[in-house]
């Protein structure tokens, strides 16, 4: 068997490409519909699930991620190949129609294995978020930023072009059907491995009539996606965010943030909250001692923690339906090496003291401050279903940095 094209045969390196992609696609395909069924069922209050669920969910996810990069870069590979070789002639082209109709498909199909692949990968680098691609390449993109948007767009043309993929998909496989048991010609057994018997194809003209209709096939996807709502604003939790009050400070916030880190199948993923307070009155002493106090109240649904924002507003980790809001109460210490919060931080229904290392750079009336401390999310209750790291690390990393300026009135 040659390993190059002939006007009336496919060679083996383009079977290869050909049986290895398919092999690929009908793994990543099933692996990604069991694995978002079993998010489903993870997010679902009203279904219990296990840490060996999230864990399982987790794998069958990374798997699905790693094939998918595997499809690009082989598809890659193929379409390089192509360019180089004949392509060899429908024997149906006497059949206009039907001709156009197989050219269409493909344009389908070699479209859909470079931009399903990609934008999942891009999707993937642009979230925060748990099931890693299984290689040493690291996990994201160049100029492909951390982006809740990006994220949430690329997810919904992924999906998109999931279902272009399975329809063209399904159509050349009923193609190639419809040819060996209908018509009885050889354009199956010519794909097949070993020597083939191909008649020589009739004469033919290609042109890019089936290409420009594969391009109105993506364009009318999208269109009809985006009447849909599949583009709509899904980035926000499915829970209510609880409203917070203005509050009274000698120090008003001007900008800042606050965010966590935890740890997810030994991975970081980093979150912050959108909506919180604080009531601040300072004095910096000229020895240590005690300096004001703070008053800090968060709104625990306008956290973004990519991925697993919703199972983080779930009844068994933040649990924001019953417990909205957040509150760390402290005193603030000058120390001999710094500055110090310490005070009783909530979180759901469990109070603990914490202390809240802090530097602070002081110009005039202008205060910038930046702390980070460490928590057991077991400490307040958050997590208790997974009761060990074997998914979701014990230790929490709460940072906070801050702009306010004194209130002259």
């Amino acid at each position: 068997m040659p390993l190059t094209n002939t006007h009336s045969s496919y060679g083996g390196v383009t079977k290869a490409f050909h049986w290895l992609t398919a092999l690929l696609i009908l793994t990543a395909l099933p692996l990604g519909w069991f694995a978002n069924e079993l998010a489903h069922a993870i997010y679902d209050p009203n279904i219990a699930t296990t840490e060996e669920d999230i864990a399982r969910a987790a794998r069958l996810f990374s798997l699905h991620k790693t094939v998918g990069v595997t499809v690009f870069f082989v598809a890659l590979a193929r379409i390089l190949w192509a360019l180089t070789q004949k392509k060899p002639g429908l024997l149906n082209a006497d059949n206009k129609p039907e001709a156009f109709a197989a050219e269409t498909v493909h344009w389908l199909l070699y479209g859909s294995l470079m931009l399903v692949p990609l934008s999942g990968w891009i999707h993937h680098a642009a979230a925060e978020g748990f099931a890693p691609i299984l290689w040493p390449f690291g996990q994201n993109l160049p100029f492909v930023p951390k982006s809740a948007f990006l994220a949430e767009l690329t997810a919904s043309l992924h999906w998109l072009f999931i279902l272009v993929l399975g329809g063209s998909l399904a159509l050349h496989i009923l193609g190639a059907m419809k040819h060996h048991v209908v018509d009885k010609d050889s354009t199956l057994r010519r794909m097949l491995p070993g020597q083939s018997d191909a008649p020589e194809p009739p004469a033919q003209h290609h042109s890019a009539v089936p290409a420009v209709a594969a391009l109105f096939i993506w364009g009318a996807v999208l269109v009809g996606g985006w009447t849909i709502g599949v583009f709509d604003d899904h980035s926000q939790a499915s829970v209510d965010t609880a409203e917070l009050s203005d509050v009274q400070s000698e120090w008003e916030v001007e900008s800042g943030t606050l965010s966590i880190t935890i740890s997810q199948l030994n991975s970081p993923v980093t979150g912050s909250f959108e909506d919180w307070t604080a009531a601040i009155t300072f004095e910096d002493p000229t020895e240590a001692g005690l300096a004001g106090s703070v008053d800090v109240t968060i709104a625990i649904g306008s956290l973004s923690l990519g991925t697993v924002t919703d199972q983080a507003m779930g009844a068994d980790f933040f649990d924001s339906a019953q417990f909205p809001t957040a509150q760390f109460k402290a005193d603030l210490f000058k120390t001999e090496s710094g500055y110090e919060a310490r005070g009783p931080l909530t979180i759901r229904d469990q109070a603990m003291d914490v202390v809240l290392p802090f530097t602070l750079d002081l110009q005039d009336d202008t205060a910038t401050m930046s702390g980070q401390l460490e928590l057991n999310r077991l400490d307040f209750n958050v997590g208790t279903s997974q009761p060990t790291e074997d998914s979701l690390g014990f230790s929490v990393i709460v940072s906070i940095e801050l702009t306010a300026e004194r209130d002259e009135e």
